[in-house]
């Protein structure tokens, strides 16, 4: 069985849900910080259309995934170096660190105890991957792409200013806190959809591998806090993203609550 989305995000999201300690705001909504609304990012056009290799891959075999994701990591930017540089944005490749078990303690935080796991750290640039079963049995779908596209979403974000912007947001209880959070991380969805747009088609991929991770796609349960999404929400973010291949799709701050709930 496919593992939650909420169970790859959520422990992926090692840049804070919300500033630490935030004082009670007298922000309103919508988002008003244009650093996060009107950013260079939406205004720099579609990704460059380039090609990716995938690198072959087994299943139930770390070493093969390992190798697969470096790869994608390395498709990631190359495309991002690209597109950032072109529109006279900063660019730092990710930096990638593959583990056997995850520590309890990264980066400042306490992680999870999911089997598979990734996790992205804004002070170092560094994405860490742990590769369990649950992502390891059905290597050969798009889902490993996925995990690597939408997390180096969070790395653009740090890059272009806006995880800083979202960090120093102020919230007036944690309903706001959790759907500036969606905002944040619906946006990682769409960034990961417009890079799998801009390598589209993947040499041996069909139209049939892009609906199959569609339906991958899982957001908040009932009963837990709703910090990434329903999963209409994420599909719709991820479609966004992928029907136009340009981050100008991803403005999840400046769209109506409705459509990051």
């Amino acid at each position: 069985m496919r593992i939650r989305h909420f169970a790859v995000l959520a422990s992926a999201a090692l840049i804070p849900l919300a500033s630490a300690g935030a004082a009670a705001a007298q922000t309103a909504y919508p988002v008003k910080d244009a650093t996060l609304t009107k950013n260079a990012l939406y205004e720099a056009g579609a990704l460059p259309a380039t090609t990716c290799a995938e690198k072959k891959i087994k299943a139930n075999d770390r070493a093969s995934a390992r190798a697969y994701l470096d790869g994608i990591v390395e498709c990631l930017d190359n495309t991002w170096e690209q597109h950032l540089t072109g529109a006279g944005l900063p660019f730092k490749k990710i930096r990638v660190k593959h583990v056997a078990k995850t520590p309890k303690k990264w980066c400042g935080f306490t992680t999870g105890d999911y089997n598979s796991q990734a996790y992205y750290c804004a002070g170092n640039n560094t994405l860490m991957i742990q590769l369990g079963r649950s992502w390891l049995s059905d290597a050969d779908s798009l889902w490993l792409a996925y995990v690597g596209s939408s997390m180096y979403g969070l790395h653009v974000q740090n890059l272009v200013g806006i995880n800083t912007a979202f960090e120093n947001m102020s919230y007036r209880g944690k309903s706001e806190d959790m759907e500036q959070a969606r905002r944040r991380n619906l946006q990682t969805d769409c960034l990961g959809g417009a890079f799998l747009k801009s390598v589209w088609p993947l040499d041996g991929r069909h139209s049939r591998d892009w609906r199959r991770l569609v339906g991958f796609m899982q957001g908040d349960s009932k009963g837990e806090g709703r910090w990434y999404g329903k999963t209409s929400s994420i599909k719709a973010w991820l479609r966004a993203g992928y029907a136009t291949g340009d981050p100008g799709s991803c403005n999840t701050w400046a769209a109506p609550s409705a459509k990051v709930a």
